[in-house]
């Protein structure tokens, strides 16, 4: 009974218009098959198209953008690279944020992007960096030129020749009978208006070469005279011999190096700096201006204008001006750096 049912279902006439369907959708599913590769490959095309069309107009604006910066800002700078290194490695961000391949750019000058930064930190130095972009560049002098501030552990007992950690033990010395009283006591002798040898590992230059550089190629090399200086207030923070921290508030071309190593002179011991950190240079702090890797963006850079224009004296606001409108945005990059040299302010660009 139920064989004989099962047989003539199979050949009732429901059957065909059930199974009929099937063979349609079949071969609509078998056309929509030999067809796709050809739509999709289509609509890829397309689709990237519209994105590559989308992406230039975005770096077009991003490129515009970069041109019209101007001012001055503050980045973290970290132990290991020197200040040139990492003015290089913001500007290298900054070119591919705005798709601007830098030896394609620099080739032609139809427009020029200047980027400087305001007073040489140490490679092993932490801290504020203050950094110039377009006319933000020419208020660079006046950031070497005023006060600083840092946080210095010295290390008694061991003196190198690059007057820090980094450079190899010249002279060892007892520190053993050093007590805070009498580190406190000779401070006095290291505040107001001063005069100071500055380091031979230093940015400062003989025949247009850096001393350190010469230094380090073997040379004979004579210290600079004594020059005056500056340093506004001094502190003991901490004493665990033989380390002791210093706060030190200090004008343009002081040298905190040359400091730890002069008060371990004068303590009849001898000294290096361990670690150095810039917490402050002009009104720029490390704490609320100074700007991490991960925000050197051309939006962040651009708040960050915004935001340090307010801390600037009046003298040294800039006004605002439309960026130049060309179908075509060349840029090329023009480092400028500010060192110090016989007590001047010298604007080498490279």
């Amino acid at each position: 009974m139920a064989a004989a049912e099962a047989a003539l279902a199979l050949s009732s006439p429901s059957s065909e218009t059930d199974t009929a369907p099937v063979s349609e959708t079949t071969g609509t599913a078998s056309a929509m098959a030999a067809t796709s590769p050809a739509t999709a490959a289509v609509a890829a095309v397309a689709a990237a198209a519209r994105i590559g069309v989308e992406t230039g107009i975005c770096k077009a604006a991003l490129a515009t953008k970069l041109l019209s910066l101007s001012g001055v800002f503050a980045v973290h700078k970290p132990k290991g690279p020197t200040s040139a290194e990492l003015l290089n490695r913001l500007k290298e961000k900054l070119l591919a944020e705005a798709g601007m391949p830098s030896l394609e750019w620099t080739k032609r000058k139809k427009q020029t992007l200047k980027i400087g930064h305001g007073g040489t930190l140490d490679s092993a130095a932490r801290g504020v960096l203050v950094i110039g972009i377009g006319r933000g560049t020419k208020m660079l002098s006046s950031m070497l030129s005023g006060s600083k501030r840092y946080i210095a552990i010295g290390e008694l007992g061991k003196a190198t020749d690059t007057l820090d950690s980094t450079g190899k033990v010249t002279e060892e010395k007892p520190y053993d009978k050093i007590t805070q009283e009498d580190i406190e006591s000779i401070l006095q002798k290291f505040t107001g208006n001063i005069m100071q040898v500055p380091p031979l590992y230093s940015a400062l230059k003989k025949d247009g070469q850096r001393l350190s550089t010469l230094v380090k190629r073997g040379e004979l090399v004579e210290a600079k005279p004594a020059r005056p200086v500056t340093v506004y207030s001094l502190s003991l923070q901490k004493f665990q011999p033989p380390f002791f921290t210093l706060d030190v508030e200090c004008g343009g071309g002081f040298y905190i190096r040359s400091l730890v190593n002069d008060i371990g002179k004068e303590l009849s011991s001898c000294a290096n700096v361990l670690e150095l950190t810039r917490t402050k240079q002009g009104p720029f702090t490390l704490e609320e201006h100074a700007l991490p890797e991960d925000k050197w963006t051309i939006d962040d850079i651009a708040q960050s204008l915004e935001h340090c224009s307010s801390l600037l004296p009046p003298e040294f606001s800039l006004k605002k001006s439309k960026p130049e409108e060309s179908k075509e945005q060349v840029l090329s990059c023009e480092y400028i750096t500010l060192n110090e040299m016989k007590g001047e302010d010298v604007i080498k660009t490279f």
